[in-house]
């Protein structure tokens, strides 16, 4: 086992927090925020057990804990104090909606939600926070919390600051992220300490970063990406991170990468796409790697990276329940169209799916994967992965090279005449033609095939007969074809980027009358 993957054994990540501070700590920030806030690794770890002691007054060993802040340096520390003190932070999506972020609570048995007056003004969420009173939740605002808090709190956070209030163990439950929803009702996904750490340790043992580094995320802290890949992987490994709270910051976020010079930079295709219409040629200069999960990356998207900016675009592929990286292009194996390699120490099983000639429906089994499901018709309750082995629910196909490409996700196929077709194909092929468009690919009932596919597209040009051309000249079959091609105004997506496919079904099925 090489050093990196043997370097968290046995800790949990208040620990890797505490050793990395004792490692790479100094009297520069360490985390910086877009509203000024920046902390020391000192300050991170004073701060988590002043407030640590605090939310121990009013929670119990092991209970889930909701956090509803944005990305920001006290949304880290709130994270921290929990780790401090044994309890489980349950990173709730305040873009979901008030009924979505209620069941969250209710799926995990959160009595408890942590919250900023300033955020929820600003992000205009009343609406989700009366809810969740309503359903008796506890919203505990940290604004009234620093009110609390003097210097003898201070001094005694100095004292403590090496070590976690409560002891805990590796293998217990560290966080519990929610699905995204995309194709149903949000999970709430349960990871160990040894489950992030772990996949911090994979990561680092193929892309090479270090305390010279500095990341910029703009990905939330509600999705697994934004957690373990943007906030706790580079503090872990002492990179300087600097956190910004909303990726649709289109004409901002150029300016803002411009001024604070990172090096590194997450985010997503339809993310990416959008902070190059706005950048100045300048304004990413800085940046050495940019790696981009949660969709599929256009091959127009790396060209203008890298013509423009100078940068190689990185395709990775991940899941809430792998937390989350499974595969990622390094900047020395990297191969356009697919996700990359798959990380050390994880082992897969293809099962063939009826239908489908090459590939199969992906089987996770590693050290990342998580401990198991929580969900709302048995809430509470971890329901753990049969035999460590993960149906991911995706279908792959991985090449001689050991490189994967994403064939779709088992339920982004469509049985039309009996063939399986690939709706993410389609996608791809709308993305090739028309690529400074935005589509999604819906199935949607058809008396007489059984199903239908529909185009939707931002793309005012868009073409059946001209799509139809480049997909036979592909080898495709007619019935890959789109029956529709419709225009609307926006694709919908979730809070974390992706296509919000359920929402755009709804939108053809609406538009198809």
């Amino acid at each position: 086992m090489s050093e990196f993957l043997s370097a968290f054994g046995g800790k949990t990540l208040f620990d890797a927090f505490a050793d990395a501070a004792s490692r790479y700590g100094s009297k520069e920030p360490q985390i910086e925020d877009a509203t000024g806030g920046a902390l020391t690794f000192k300050q991170l770890l004073v701060g988590a057990n002043v407030l640590g002691r605090r939310f121990r007054e009013f929670t119990s060993r092991g209970e889930a804990v909701a956090i509803l802040l944005p990305n920001s340096t006290a949304v880290a520390v709130t994270f921290l104090a929990l780790q401090s003190i044994g309890r489980i932070p349950a990173m709730l999506n305040y873009t979901a909606g008030p009924s979505t972020i209620c069941s969250a609570c209710a799926t995990v048995k959160a009595k408890t939600v942590i919250a900023s007056r300033k955020f929820v003004e600003k992000a205009e969420l009343e609406e989700s926070v009366e809810a969740l009173v309503e359903a008796g939740m506890k919203i505990v605002w940290l604004e009234d919390l620093r009110k609390t808090i003097g210097v003898v709190d201070k001094l005694w956070g100095l004292l403590t600051a090496k070590r976690a209030l409560e002891k805990t163990s590796s293998d217990e439950p560290a966080m519990i992220l929610f699905t995204s929803g995309s194709e149903g009702v949000p999970k709430g996904v349960v990871l160990s300490h040894e489950n992030i750490l772990s996949n911090c340790a994979q990561v680092r043992e193929r892309i090479h970063f270090d305390c010279d580094d500095k990341l910029f995320n703009v990905l939330p802290v509600f999705h697994s990406f934004g957690l373990t890949g943007g906030m706790v992987l580079p503090l872990v490994f002492g990179v300087k991170l600097y956190l910004y709270p909303s990726p649709l910051h289109y004409k901002i976020i150029p300016k803002t990468v411009a001024k604070t010079k990172p090096t590194a930079m997450f985010g997503t295709n339809t993310f990416l796409n959008g902070y190059a219409r706005m950048a100045g040629d300048e304004d990413f200069s800085s940046l050495r790697l940019v790696v981009a999960g949660a969709e599929a990356v256009q091959a127009s998207t790396v060209e203008t990276w890298r013509t423009r900016f100078g940068a190689d675009v990185l395709e990775g592929f991940g899941m809430t329940e792998a937390a989350p990286v499974v595969a990622v292009n390094t900047p020395e194996e990297n191969k356009l169209g697919t996700v990359g390699k798959l990380l050390p120490r994880i082992e897969v099983r293809l099962d063939p799916v009826e239908g489908i000639e090459h590939g199969g429906r992906l089987f996770l089994r590693g050290p990342n994967i998580m401990l198991g499901y929580m969900t709302a018709d048995n809430p509470g309750v971890l329901m753990p992965v049969k035999d460590g082995w993960h149906d991911s629910g995706d279908v792959v196909e991985i090449d001689e090279d050991g490189f994967v490409k994403i064939k779709g996700r088992i339920k982004r196929f469509a049985k039309i005449a009996g063939e399986m077709v690939s709706l993410s194909g389609i996608e791809n092929i709308a993305n090739e033609l028309w690529p400074d468009g935005q589509h999604a690919v819906v199935s949607v009932p058809d008396k007489r095939r059984g199903e239908k596919i529909v185009l939707l597209t931002t793309e005012g040009n868009a073409d059946r007969e001209v799509f139809a051309s480049t997909n036979k000249a592909k080898g495709n079959t007619e019935l890959t074809n789109p029956s529709a091609i419709m225009q609307i105004k926006l694709i919908p997506v979730l809070g974390s980027g992706k296509t919000d496919y359920n929402r755009a079904r709804e939108v053809a099925i609406e538009m198809l009358g």
